[in-house]
């Protein structure tokens, strides 16, 4: 299987929360197979480091600040990409937050609000928003970021839990929906990972002394060990994988 199989020569790609841990490693993994990247994160000076670190093993890297969380600033992305004469074959929905850790008689509504408004009603309006400019240049590729949280709800994090299931039956749902105009959608589930994101549960010994158990590889993963299966998704390989959910997990879920 030659890297040219895997290549993104000519494609464009827009990732989000591409400042940092899983994002990052996607994007730099996409520019290093060819695609033009646009880096999509709420700050703008993260991006640009990211950005430069592209450029400098000579790929191509765009950024634009933006909160998927918020309306408004999703309609001004794809607005500028627009106005930038850009065209868009690939999405990477990864921008997640997880503000409670906690039991679910503690949560309150605003907890609940900005889980969802970023974690479910950030990705559909992203994934809208991308499908219709594929629609318009002939289909493309979405790959959401979900967990596995969302087929094993994980302790003290139900409302986060609850949206990543929700993300797969997004996937599901986009997939089915957007197959005609030869756009494909699938998801990629992490399991624990070493990021900035899930720092509070892996610099914690007491929770890694319970996690690792469960885990049939005895580790927690590297950020960059889920770009690969983001790169297959999104490439011409794929080219019959629509709807599929990619487990990621050292063999956690087996």
């Amino acid at each position: 299987m030659s890297m040219m199989e895997f290549s993104l020569k000519g494609k464009t790609a827009l990732v989000t929360g591409a400042s940092r841990g899983i994002g990052e490693s996607i994007a730099k993994t996409l520019a290093a197979y060819g695609a033009e990247v646009i880096l999509a994160s709420r700050k703008i000076d993260d991006l640009r480091k990211v950005g430069d670190e592209i450029k400098k093993a000579g790929g191509m890297a765009d950024a634009i600040a933006c909160h998927t969380g918020e309306m408004a600033q999703i309609n001004a992305l794809f607005d500028e990409i627009k106005k930038r004469g850009r065209k868009l074959d690939i999405l990477i929905n990864n921008a997640a937050t997880n503000p409670y850790f906690g039991d679910v008689l503690g949560a309150d509504e605003n907890v609940w609000d900005k889980t969802f408004a970023v974690n479910l009603k950030g990705m559909f309006f992203m994934s809208q928003h991308a499908a219709r400019m594929m629609k318009e240049s002939g289909g493309g590729a979405i790959v959401n970021v979900a967990s596995v949280n969302g087929i094993k709800p994980a302790p003290f994090q139900a409302i986060y839990s609850i949206t990543k299931a929700g993300v797969i039956a997004l996937t599901k749902s986009f997939a089915k929906e957007l197959a005609p105009f030869n756009i494909r959608v699938n998801a990629l589930l992490p399991g624990l990972t070493d990021t900035k994101f899930a720092a509070a549960l892996t610099s914690n010994e007491d929770i890694l002394k319970l996690v690792l158990p469960s885990i049939p590889m005895g580790r927690i993963a590297k950020p960059e060990e889920m770009a690969g299966a983001v790169l297959y998704l999104v490439s011409d390989l794929a080219s019959y994988t629509t709807g599929a959910t990619i487990v990621v997990d050292g063999g956690m879920l087996a």
